[in-house]
């Protein structure tokens, strides 16, 4: 059996520098030499692979495990839910209702600042409620691009917007395992949450405005900006202080808007800014019945990913469920049993196949209903859209699956445990640091779940250590995971799909690059001083 180290050079610093090299190169090859997702990817996973083996040690055969563990994940679940949430929207554009939904928008305001907040911010968040795993970046930038905007600000204005609602996604299932992980009351994590990432919150909205813009739209805007965020923000926090993270993104995404649209029918902008190139809104008269029927494949979707998130449903296909065998998980060979962790905990890494209970097929059974439900549709337009889907995906769909196995080997060979463990030797300014420990495991992982599967024990563990509250690290832990996600490569690669630019994820990566530096620092500094005051 292999013991990973976390210091294999002898000294811990030295350790955590090489261990980081693979993210070096993979922004460099990005954003300084402009190479495809793809191409970047792989001059990372050989760096990965020669981190993993000739410095930290890692056998042949246990990095076989976690590659193949890596690419099995990207396609399932990961590939599947982003393929079937895309198929989704196509479909709504190929049955033609994509008109009446732009026509709604129109209706609610023809000013894209706060179509914006409509879409990006407050529907996004709902769909992060409900689903998660990339599906509002992917649809709401697909939305914003149909609208007029240039897909790369699209993807951009999207993933800046998700970092709202990143961290409750899919039924608040980041904190229920940060908890879970670390031992901490989940709803003493979810206050915690309040304090630390609520202030960036509260912000979002603004930046938003600005980023398409400047001030002067923020002075033109601040009625609606105002109220959505302080509506959003009040929901999501009260939701969180008093009940949990399960409702914390549907209910302020859906409060959001309810708000929004209630402000349009009183107020709108003296000037109203549309985006250079975007085509003038037609003004056309649509009946509530036929804006219903627009929107039903995204009311659909959520409402079978509702249920597919209920306990008792969830709970058919636990371990000793009565659905148990249509869940198998499949031990990884080289990894479980194979492998110990520098604390001494043995590796049982299993490739999870869920054929029934993954969000993906709900959202499949979301695809099959719309499609069942529009009578413009015809099979042909469903195998149609079908292939489209695949036929743009595929080189976001191998970047992903690059970046996981770079990730699991990184996990795996103790590398990523190595960078963690260096920035928690730094003793009192740890509370600063913790969030770039979330940030770096969100880079790797694309997930904040998993961030908090890796790093939250070592937060706990550091906070013991420090007489720090060791809520508030794990919370921090989360928060620095929500700004990665705004450049994390899974979901630059989800949005270059999505808008039609895959190949060209550098453009993306540096157009968002420094709104996800910017928060990260702004979170390390008010970790710092909640510890301060603590």
């Amino acid at each position: 059996m292999w013991t990973q180290t976390t210091d294999p050079l002898g000294s811990l610093a030295l350790s955590a520098l090489v261990a980081a090299i693979p993210i070096v190169v993979f922004l460099v090859a990005l954003v300084v030499l402009r190479l495809s997702g793809i191409r970047a990817g792989l001059i990372a996973l050989v760096a990965q692979i020669a981190v993993a083996v000739f410095a930290f040690g890692m056998p042949v055969s246990a990095l076989a495990g976690a590659s193949l563990l890596g690419a099995l994940t990207a396609v399932w679940p990961i590939a599947y839910i982003i393929v079937m949430a895309v198929w989704l929207y196509k479909l709504a554009v190929a049955s033609g209702r994509f008109d009446v939904i732009r026509s709604s928008i129109g209706g609610i305001s023809t000013d894209q600042r706060l179509q914006v907040l409509l879409i990006s911010f407050a529907f996004g968040a709902f769909l992060e409620g409900a689903a998660g795993f990339g599906v509002p970046i992917a649809i709401c930038a697909a939305l914003l691009v149909q609208l007029g905007f240039r897909p790369v600000k699209a993807a951009m204005i999207s993933l800046v917007a998700n970092a709202g609602a990143g961290a409750y996604g899919a039924i608040g299932i980041p904190v229920i395992v940060g908890a879970q992980v670390s031992g901490i009351d989940v709803h003493e994590l979810s206050r915690a949450m309040v304090l630390v990432l609520q202030p960036l919150t509260l912000l979002i909205p603004f930046l938003l405005v600005v980023i398409l813009d400047g001030l002067r739209g923020l002075r033109e805007t601040w009625p609606a900006t105002l109220v959505v965020t302080v509506v959003f923000s009040g929901v999501q926090a009260g939701v969180l202080w008093f009940l949990g993270p399960e409702l914390a993104d549907l209910s302020s995404g859906l409060a959001a808007m309810v708000a929004l649209f209630l402000l349009g029918r009183v107020w709108q902008p003296k000037r109203v800014y549309r985006e250079p190139g975007a085509p003038e809104p037609e003004v056309t008269r649509t009946s509530f019945s036929e804006v219903v029927a627009a929107w039903s494949p995204f009311y659909i979707l959520t409402a079978v990913i509702l249920v597919w998130s209920l306990p008792a449903f969830k709970n058919l296909f636990v371990a000793d469920g009565p659905l148990a065998a249509l869940a198998p998980a499949v031990p990884m060979p080289g990894l479980t049993g194979s492998v110990q962790t520098a604390t001494g905990t043995v590796v049982t890494a299993a490739w999870s196949f869920t054929p029934i209970n993954a969000t993906g097929t709900a959202i499949l059974l979301a695809v099959l209903i719309s499609f069942w439900t529009t009578p413009q549709l015809r099979a042909a337009d469903l195998a149609r859209t079908f292939r489209t889907t695949i036929a743009e995906l595929w080189p976001a769909l191998v970047l992903i699956t690059i970046i996981l196995v770079l990730a699991n080997i990184a996990n795996h060979s103790g590398g990523s445990a190595s960078m963690g463990t260096a920035l928690a030797a730094v003793g009192p300014l740890f509370p600063v640091l913790a969030p770039i420990i979330g940030w770096i495991g969100v880079f790797l992982t694309g997930s904040v779940v998993n961030n908090n599967t890796l790093f939250a024990p070592l937060q706990v563990a550091t906070a013991e250590r420090l007489a720090v509250d060791p809520a508030l690290l794990v919370g921090a832990n989360t928060a620095g995971g929500n700004a990665a996600k705004v450049i994390s490569p899974q979901s630059i690669a989800i949005a270059a799909g999505a808008v039609g630019l895959a190949g060209r994820e550098s453009e993306i990566l540096r157009a968002s690059i420094w709104y996800s530096l910017g928060m990260l620092a702004f979170i390390c500094l008010w970790c710092g001083l909640l510890a301060a005051l603590a």
